[in-house]
């Protein structure tokens, strides 16, 4: 595992054909899919002035900038520019593109230097993401049955029996993202009302 790769979000959370803001160590960017599936991740500013490109529309294999509707294919370059539509825009204009993978319906973002592949976390399926107001250490101190560094996982009680969680951690300001795995046969409802049961200990504890 390396932690390089972290995780921004479940694959069911971005169908084809929409586009989400994200974030990587720091790093505010436009994650989408195209109509087709395929899966772009760049830093999310339009090159043009400024604009986020998570508000912008994605158009068949392109991401279309909302503000002068600069349009941008999947590698990042420029396409097409509406008030110049007989321009062939420079190379120069181009998204700077980060790394976007998805593996066992997780999508994960890292540099486009980045050799190894994303975190393998076996035969566990997605369930939801939630977002905690507070730091990681709270939720590692309200649960202490899971451990790990940006993979927090083992096995905790729920609803009577022991359930193998995963719990892949994205820090926010002032927040941390939580993008839950469980078993195939775990009882989702009971995962999910213990997950809104560790947010509410995680952030009392940061408020004690």
């Amino acid at each position: 595992m390396t932690d390089r790769w972290i995780a921004t979000g479940l694959a069911q959370d971005l169908p084809n054909g929409t586009v989400m803001a994200a974030l990587w160590q720091g790093v505010e960017l436009a994650v989408w899919r195209s109509a087709t599936g395929r899966l772009s991740a760049w830093k999310d500013r339009c090159p043009h002035r400024g604009m986020r490109l998570s508000h912008g529309f994605v158009r068949g294999e392109t991401l279309a900038c909302i503000y002068h509707g600069w349009v941008y294919g999947s590698t990042g370059q420029c396409q097409h520019i509406p008030a110049h539509p007989a321009l062939t825009p420079p190379a120069t204009i181009r998204a700077t593109a980060y790394l976007c993978r998805e593996a066992g319906g997780v999508l994960w973002l890292a540099a486009e230097d980045t050799a190894e592949p994303p975190p393998a976390l076996g035969p566990l399926h997605p369930l939801r993401t939630i977002t905690l107001n507070c730091p990681t250490d709270r939720i590692r101190a309200a649960e202490p049955a899971l451990s790990g560094d940006q993979i927090l996982r083992g096995k905790v009680l729920i609803a009577g029996r022991m359930q193998e969680l995963c719990l892949l951690i994205q820090p926010h300001p002032g927040a941390t993202r939580l993008h839950a795995l469980c078993d195939a046969g775990a009882d989702k409802i009971a995962v999910s009302r213990w997950l809104e049961d560790l947010r509410c200990r995680a952030e009392q504890g940061d408020a004690a």
